[in-house]
């Protein structure tokens, strides 16, 4: 299954929902916020939302930082 993410394309062998990509992506569900299909995701919402053939995810991950 081809789709987009963060603007590239990227194959998956399998259908799986967001917290799965984040799991296979190695990424912590806690510091990013996703974008489905052009809707930002609330975090109760990513065991639940389908990833399909096409769709377009965008992740961001947050950057602590501050002064000094």
């Amino acid at each position: 299954m081809t789709i987009t993410l963060n603007g590239e394309r990227f194959e998956l062998d399998a259908s799986m929902n967001v917290t799965q990509l984040l799991e296979q992506l190695d990424i912590d569900p806690r510091r990013v916020a996703v974008e489905h299909n052009l809707t930002v995701l609330k975090r109760p919402a990513f065991d639940s939302t389908m990833v399909a053939e096409g769709d377009q995810i965008e992740i961001v991950n947050f950057v602590g930082g501050g002064m000094r």
